[in-house]
């Protein structure tokens, strides 16, 4: 274990994908990945940790390298992929998204020695998901932290100066907020050209589920001192949005609703300490290519 294997590729941009039990997601990835690539462009690693299912299996099937970790830890899988790769700039990916060649071009090209990290747009697809889903999201999408910030996008592009930055980040579970506080709004940005299609939640239980996590993770990393106040939700914020789009006044109590819910539970999991149960949603890993109607929310 701990050992790549698959066939390495020389590339000049490395990518990292920690993946637990993601079957039924990575080969969506790598195919949209890899489709378009050159051959060696990239240094692709997918990083199994824990993994139960035929996750690894799969991501040899499609050329790429992969390691395999017996923790079940996104931390420990994004270190030890780190140790594997060999260039920069460098790409972390979760295994639930898509993303193309072209948005690993746009995203690399957009550190330019001011800007040393930088993720994609959002495409949120919410195919087959309830109102209050959608609803939730239509709040979220909006909200100016969320516009700005590089978390909640599947997707970080570091540079060397900017991986020296985050090296020593605490292992936390808002991993991707903590990254991307870790940079001022004029060393990040967000690419216009680059596009990461994100499945939210299906059900309201599953984006219950996905919000404790991230609620918690957040309370983790108030305890560093690292989450500023420009990164959390204010009344203020929403009500901007409700002046500026009045149509979305019906959304916000099903914001708030699931904000306060979240909260509640994940003040029990902060008081007892637990930092490492990791609430996950499958139903947006169902989701598949649907060939219905796609409600689209880009941010």
């Amino acid at each position: 274990m701990g050992e790549p294997s698959g066939p390495p590729t020389a590339g000049s941009v490395s990518i990292v994908i920690p993946a637990h039990d993601e079957a039924a997601t990575i080969a969506r990835l790598l195919e949209s990945l890899l489709d378009g690539a050159m051959p060696g462009e990239f240094e692709v690693i997918v990083v199994c940790n824990g993994c139960t299912d035929r996750t690894a299996e799969i991501a040899r099937g499609l050329g790429v390298q992969v390691v395999e970790l017996t923790e079940p830890s996104k931390a420990a899988a994004l270190a030890h992929g780190d140790t594997q790769a060999q260039h920069f700039p460098r790409i972390y990916l979760d295994a639930d998204i898509e993303v193309s060649a072209a948005t690993v071009r746009a995203l690399s090209m957009a550190l330019d020695g001011t800007v040393i990290a930088a993720g994609p747009q959002r495409l949120l697809q919410a195919d087959g998901a309830s109102l209050l889903v959608r609803a939730y999201y239509a709040v979220w999408t909006r909200l100016p932290q969320v516009r700005a910030g590089l978390f909640g996008r599947g997707v970080v592009a570091v540079s060397a100066v900017g991986h020296e930055r985050t090296r020593t980040l605490p292992a936390v579970m808002s991993d991707d907020l903590a990254m991307s506080e870790a940079f001022g709004p004029s060393e990040r940005t967000v690419v216009a050209d680059a596009v990461a299609v994100i499945r939210p939640p299906r059900n309201l239980r599953d984006l219950l589920r996905r919000r404790i996590r991230v609620t918690t993770g957040n309370a983790q990393l108030d305890q560093t001192g690292a989450r500023s106040a420009e990164a959390k939700t204010s009344w203020g914020d929403l009500a901007r949005i409700v002046r500026d789009e009045p149509r979305l006044a019906g959304c916000v109590p099903v914001f708030v609703g699931v904000a306060l819910a979240s909260r509640i539970v994940a003040r029990r999991r902060v008081r007892a300490g637990d930092f490492s149960t990791w609430l996950r949603d499958d139903s947006s890993r169902g989701a598949g290519r649907s060939k219905t109607r796609r409600r689209r929310f880009l941010s």
